[in-house]
């Protein structure tokens, strides 16, 4: 079982430029965060993109979509930010047969303290798991996206409250 390893940038791949005091969008980090952890799972990782998610739109969301549609792997992780994570969820909705994990990261893959290497490796298991369908994987969790929030004051996922 192959997995494909999409990433589209995000908080997960930012980089801190102290000369300007803000973060940047930079190369993806799966590739780095699954060699460091010695995962031994056979994945491909394929950059589509290198934005913030606040910045992706629709045109942004169908490039993924056709990505993953036209891939021949089952098996999926979209490396992804989380401010509009859901939304692109939701646009890969009704994708048949293949099992679709999002994850993303609170902070910089780079930083030691990272959520990033437990997001990927929750996304990673996931993967190999769940059913086809579409998931977020995010603080030790796999939500169903059409039932989840961002709660950005404790800096977390949660399942929707009615």
């Amino acid at each position: 079982m192959r997995i494909k390893i999409f990433t589209t940038g995000g908080t997960i791949d930012k980089t801190y430029f102290d000369q300007k005091s803000l973060y940047q969008v930079g190369e993806p980090q799966a590739s780095g965060v699954l060699e460091r952890a010695n995962v031994v799972v056979d994945y491909e990782v394929v950059s589509i993109m290198q934005k913030d998610s606040l910045d992706l739109d629709d045109t942004d969301r169908a490039s993924i979509r056709q990505a993953v549609e036209s891939d021949r792997s089952e098996r999926i992780i979209i490396t992804h930010g989380t401010d509009t994570m859901i939304e692109t969820a939701a646009f890969l909705r009704n994708i048949s047969d293949k099992t679709i994990v999002l994850t993303g990261s609170m902070y910089p893959a780079q930083y030691r303290d990272s959520d990033a290497v437990f997001n990927l490796g929750c996304a990673l298991i996931g993967a190999q798991l769940l059913r086809p369908g579409v998931y977020i994987a995010m603080n030790g969790r796999i939500f169903d996206p059409g039932n989840s929030v961002k709660n950005v004051a404790l800096n977390r996922f949660e399942e929707k409250t009615t």
